[in-house]
């Protein structure tokens, strides 16, 4: 499957850019898989205004894979988007040696999903040339989405080499950015102008650190002596598993500047957003937390049950709990359980 083979819509809707949640995985006491919440879920995101959903992710937890749920997974946010008259744009994660990767790609596609964010975590033992060679392997599968993972959670440092490389695979339709590293994701944005595939490439925030100034930057790189300038139009973010109105509500608000904010008012909403980020993702206790406590706010909202993940070790850390108490009493306007609560008998029908 090519790019021009995808539909009208939800490639139309990925182009101009959107919000798209990092689905999280629904488990019961027994650790089992709660189809209900999983598919309330779904419907949560979309009715939301997502454009799209990423599912079989980190947010979903890796682990899905070994204990055979990723099939089971995807084919319940496949069934939901299928129902929801937004044809949003699906996304399905990838991962491991060529092989799997490619597999996982192919399960995708026959579940209807548009394209596979391609992660390169525990690829480092090989060279840029090999590396190059897996994406090709995957992207004759289907489109593909490029994902520069921040090191301190498995990524690995991807050049500028790379990226320019990788910018000319022709069946990559999009690259979420996600080093968590301010010289490294315009390493990416450079190669993307550079390789000449601004047009085709469209560039989405993972920087949950720096969310609203990713949205609202221009970047401007010099190509053959002429100013090229890109946005990144939307975000695939962790991050926005949660308060996920919210996020589409600020979206639109980079895009239209539907609220009249000063540079200085911008800027605030992005201290406030990458605080209350710091504490759902528990950088004090270096990321340990950062499932377990987007459980812990669908909890509270009543979307799950509570905050289990598939390793019982992964927990919310130390000090997290009163941190997410006081993102809650500090930023109100940051939630949506307002949104939730009237929508949530609804999606647990």
């Amino acid at each position: 499957m090519l790019i021009k083979d995808l539909p009208e819509k939800p490639l139309a809707a990925l182009r101009q850019g959107g919000v798209i949640p990092a689905h999280p995985l629904a488990l019961d006491a027994d650790r089992k898989l709660d189809e209900r919440r999983q598919r309330a879920l779904s419907r949560y995101y979309l009715d939301a205004g997502s454009i799209g959903i990423a599912v079989g992710v980190h947010t979903t937890q890796f682990e899905i894979r070994d204990h055979g749920l990723f099939e089971p997974v995807l084919r319940l946010a496949a069934e939901e988007a299928s129902r929801h008259e937004s044809e949003p744009f699906m996304v399905a994660g990838a991962v491991g040696p060529t092989d799997q990767a490619v597999e996982e790609a192919r399960l995708a596609k026959s579940l209807g999903y548009h394209a596979v964010l391609l992660s390169l975590a525990g690829r480092s033992d090989l060279n840029e040339d090999a590396l190059i060679a897996h994406c090709r392997a995957v992207a004759e599968v289907m489109p593909v989405i490029g994902f520069y993972l921040q090191v301190s959670v498995g990524g690995q440092v991807l050049p500028f080499s790379f990226w320019r490389r990788f910018a000319e695979i022709e069946n990559v339709i999009a690259i979420k950015m996600a080093p968590f590293h301010r010289y490294r994701t315009l390493d990416v944005i450079r190669a993307v102008i550079e390789a000449e595939a601004d047009n085709r490439i469209t560039l989405y925030t993972g920087n949950d650190d720096h969310i609203v100034a990713d949205l609202l930057t221009p970047f401007t790189f010099k190509r053959n002596g002429t100013p090229v300038t890109v946005r990144i139009r939307g975000g695939l973010l962790g991050h926005w598993a949660v308060w996920t109105s919210k996020a589409v509500e600020l979206l639109d608000d980079v895009h239209n500047r539907t609220q009249e904010r000063t540079v200085g008012q911008w800027l605030e909403l992005d201290a406030r957003t990458t605080d209350a980020n710091g504490v759902l993702f528990d950088v004090a206790n270096d990321f340990r937390g950062c499932i377990a406590a987007i459980h812990e706010v669908l909890r509270r909202q009543g979307l799950l049950e509570g905050t289990w993940c598939l390793n019982p070790d992964e927990t919310m850390g130390p000090g997290q709990m009163e941190e997410l108490d006081r993102i809650y009493r500090d930023y109100p306007e940051l939630n949506d359980d307002a949104f939730v609560r009237s929508n949530l008998e609804r999606w647990l029908a």
